[in-house]
């Protein structure tokens, strides 16, 4: 048998540590270290009132360095941030020793929104003195960002106030059912012996009308100031009382209430130079502050007065619509952004989207019959499309016919007319035109995605954008 040495790690231990030697050279955060040191910091101390009187105060660097490593690591609370800075040695040595408690963590963070945009602009100032913006191509995409708020609690204002009358109709019969139960000794007793699967509890059940009290009050205090919020389509979209910024938006796996992280990332080092968190359902409607922001940022590195002139914008086909092409255009900017259906006139494709056509022809607009009297569309199945209301479509404007959506899940021609989703209804909508564009911009975009060396510059946008996103998410 060989004869092996043995070891207590359960065991602490002493040992001589130098702070500065923890933070490796070429490491993530080794180059927060660098960074915030050479950073003005005058932002994050305007909110300091102790030069002449009170106790001295943290650092504004050693928080900002501490609370980003946290964030890198996804430790976002401020209390899973104290524990960090007092038992990780790489997040002591950020925070230079100090040790603050969550109470100070938070008020910092909360405090100081404003300065983390100055922040922003000063780390792009730093990257771009080391040569890792060039300025000649961008690219824009955006992720989507569940917020700390419940679907629950969203809807149009009409629906909210149906969920205040029924919820304060539901607390009407719990207080009515525990005065019942308190006066009526006999059926305290009969259900005593179900004490446990029906809760016969009388503080238990007071403190579930107490909360369903307080949901009520938070839903009325909402709704005595709520404005109907009104969506890139110009119809209302649903509010959340919890987080009103926060919108319903339909992700990979479903909606989530949250938000659309949306960035524009430089070609040459993927340095992000615009990002903002936008409580809007579609991205598209987001360019022009997109570009606002871009703007102004580049504007602070280069000097230029117009910092865009000879670069150019992609993005996917989620922002193609005629105003953001006519915005892009007005500013002048080159952007390249190809329409949905520009893949399907690709030369390769061709061949595939022939034998798909004759496959599986669907019902088109001249399979519909219109009546005016009733301002309605009949399907070839007999079903009725009736007008919702009037949308801005992405190159024009138009009324939008929608079935409903049981008489499309039940209908025997859905193969030939929609699409019939496992376990989800879906109905059949038409978008009738009437106002259309003159010269439209959205026209010429198409021909010059079909252009050899723009569909070639076109593949550069998804290795440009892409890895920022699954790079923030590992």
């Amino acid at each position: 048998m060989a004869n092996l040495k043995e070891n207590d790690l359960s065991q602490g231990l002493f040992l001589t540590v130098n702070l500065q030697e923890q933070l490796l050279p070429d490491t993530f955060e080794w180059t927060i270290d660098y960074l915030i040191n050479k950073i003005d910091m005058s932002a994050f101390e305007q909110n300091y009132n102790n030069d002449e009187r009170g106790a001295a105060a943290y650092p504004p660097r050693a928080l900002l360095k501490l609370i980003l490593f946290c964030y890198s690591k996804g430790i976002i609370t401020s209390r899973k941030i104290e524990k960090a800075g007092k038992e990780n040695i790489t997040a002591k040595a950020l925070a230079e020793d100090f040790e603050p408690d969550h109470d100070t963590i938070a008020a910092f963070i909360s405090t100081n929104s404003a300065a983390v945009k100055d922040l922003f602009a000063q780390v792009l100032v730093q990257c771009s003195q080391l040569k890792l913006i060039n300025g000649e191509m961008f690219a824009i995409d955006g992720c989507k960002l569940p917020s700390n708020a419940s679907k629950e609690w969203s809807g149009s204002l009409s629906d909210l106030r149906k969920k205040r009358d029924k919820l304060g109709n539901h607390i009407t019969e719990l207080l009515h059912q525990h005065q019942e139960l308190d006066r009526d000794e006999k059926a305290r007793k009969k259900l005593k012996p179900f004490k446990k699967t029906m809760g016969d509890d009388k503080e238990r059940r007071t403190r579930s009308i107490k909360r369903l009290e307080n949901k009520l009050e938070r839903l009325n205090k909402f709704l005595e100031s709520a404005k109907p919020k009104i969506g890139t389509a110009g119809v209302e979209v649903q509010s959340n009382i919890t987080d009103g910024e926060s919108a319903r938006i339909k992700g990979p796996h479903g909606y989530i209430q949250g938000y659309n992280g949306i960035a524009i990332a430089d070609s040459g080092n993927q340095v992000v130079i615009s990002a903002e968190a936008i409580g809007s359902g579609a991205e598209s409607g987001c360019f022009p502050e997109m570009l606002d922001s871009l703007e102004e940022n580049m504007k602070t590195l280069t000097g230029k007065e117009k910092p865009l002139k000879k670069a150019l914008l992609e993005g996917d086909t989620g922002y193609f619509s005629e105003d953001n092409l006519r915005e892009a255009v007005n500013r002048g900017i080159n952007v390249l952004i190809p329409d949905s259906q520009f893949r399907q006139r690709d030369p390769y494709f061709a061949e595939k989207k022939e034998i798909k056509v004759k496959r599986n022809r669907k019902y088109a607009m001249e399979d519909f019959i219109y009546y005016e009297a009733n301002d309605c569309f009949i399907c070839p199945s007999g079903k009725t499309l009736e007008y919702k209301y009037h949308v801005i479509l992405r190159n024009n404007s138009g009324k939008k016919y929608q079935a409903k959506s049981s008489d499309c899940f039940s209908c025997s021609q859905i193969d030939k007319c929609t699409k019939k989703r496992s376990g989800k209804k879906h109905a059949r909508t038409l978008y009738i035109i009437d106002k259309k564009y003159e010269n439209p911009l959205s026209r010429k975009m198409r021909q010059m995605i079909d252009e050899p060396v723009n569909r070639e510059l076109y593949s550069r946008r998804m290795q440009i954008i892409e890895p920022v996103f699954s790079n923030i998410t590992h």
